[in-house]
């Protein structure tokens, strides 16, 4: 045995920490590109904790994953907040008014802290809070169901700010099918095509993500502006009907589009998400208890949930940041370099992220990686912000023609 191998075998054993993945790190390179980036995260559930527990934005937290300060640790440009109202227990009137509360509650935060943040309705918005050195709040809504087949409703939700909506949610709506729920309409119906119809009339961006395979194939068809996967990942690394086959990908592209890479574990790793699922009865069980316990407070509902959540962690597959840059790394293959960028799910997939990407801070780690990985300087610009800035300027377009 070789010195050099026996020192690497005693280095192991005495310090085995040092030999584990430990973070990446931000070299002077990417220091030195982030200076002029746009980083833009197209959606995050934030919303909910500002809402129910009034969360303070502008306080840096040691729960959830989007703070301000932590995003101004990561250098971001623009967060979009999602209007993600529980399409399962509420009515369809119900989600409207819920709808409204959230996006009040993210105004209202953004007008505590106005040294701080800045609402954005566009392209110039984000620019203008940029120039401001302040964090852009964009909003986006997350299932069809919020508007109640109104376009009325859907007109006034883009009235008071919001910039995208999700088709669907995890069940179907009245007018598309989602990948989650037995097929209702075989994809959009007739009142799903005048949907899509009017968000390119006002500007809105139609996200794909969620929605059945039939149902991307005919918005594809309706649409004459490009459409976003707000969160979503890649099905080839990932048999998931939340993710996007490789076909999929190539059609996204064709249309200018864009799939931004979702963070959430189960839809990275299949052996994760296989293991959750496998597991997870006794531990709904015990959160089905603590809602029924703390129904009255939020706070203690929140802090009792983490508790379980982290325990039923610690049991399931270490899913590490590579697993993440592998579906980064394939969209990019499959749909090319203009057509790939970041949709996190932030406080939306509990503390389900891969080790090294635990919040919103940790985002130039996910640079450095692609760094790493090959990408050149104009590459990692497109996928920290300008390849969405790009869509949403060609929405505006549209709209205005």
């Amino acid at each position: 045995m070789s010195l050099r191998l026996v020192l690497l075998v005693l280095g192991i054993a005495l310090y085995p920490s040092l030999f584990c993945a430990q973070p990446l790190g931000v070299s002077p390179r990417l220091k030195a590109l982030m200076r002029n980036m746009i980083l833009i995260d197209s959606h995050a559930d934030t919303t909910q904790l500002i809402l129910e527990e009034g969360y303070d934005l502008s306080q840096r937290h040691d729960y959830a994953h989007v703070d301000i300060p932590r995003m101004q640790e990561a250098g971001m440009t623009a967060q979009f907040f999602s209007l993600n109202p529980d399409s399962y227990a509420l009515t369809p009137l119900q989600s409207i008014k819920r709808g409204l509360q959230e996006l009040d509650a993210v105004v209202q935060e953004v007008r505590r802290h106005p040294d701080l943040a800045l609402m954005a309705k566009s392209t110039e918005g984000i620019l203008k809070a940029r120039s401001q050195r302040k964090i852009a709040v964009l909003l986006g809504i997350e299932g069809g169901h919020v508007i109640d087949s109104d376009l009325r409703v859907l007109r006034q939700f883009y009235e008071l700010g919001v910039r995208y909506m999700t088709l669907t949610h995890f069940n179907n709506t009245d007018w598309a099918d989602s990948s989650t729920a037995t097929p209702r309409w075989n994809g959009l119906n007739d009142l799903g095509r005048q949907i899509v119809a009017e968000m390119n009339r006002l500007g809105m961006i139609v996200d794909i993500s969620h929605v059945s395979d039939k149902t991307f194939y005919d918005t594809l068809q309706v649409s004459k502006a490009p459409l976003i996967a707000s969160h979503s990942s890649c099905r080839a690394l990932c048999d998931h009907p939340r993710n996007m086959s490789d076909e999929m990908l190539r059609a996204l592209a064709k249309n200018g589009g864009l799939v931004q890479i979702n963070f959430f574990a189960g839809y990275l790793d299949k052996l994760f998400f296989d293991e959750r699922e496998r597991t997870k009865g006794p531990w709904e069980a015990k959160l089905a208890e603590l809602k029924k316990q703390y129904a009255k407070d939020p706070k203690k509902l929140s802090e009792e949930t983490r508790k379980i959540q982290n325990a039923h962690k610690a049991q399931l597959p270490k899913v590490p940041l590579s697993k993440c840059l592998d579906h980064f790394m394939h969209a990019i293959e499959v749909a090319g370099i203009d057509h790939v960028g970041l949709g996190s799910d932030f406080d939306g997939v509990s503390n389900l992220l891969p080790e090294g990407l635990e919040d919103i801070s940790k985002l130039p780690d996910l640079m450095q990686g692609l760094m790493n990985r090959g990408l050149s300087d104009p590459d990692i610009l497109k996928i920290a912000g300008g390849n969405l800035i790009r869509v949403m300027r060609e929405v505006e377009r549209v709209a205005g023609q």
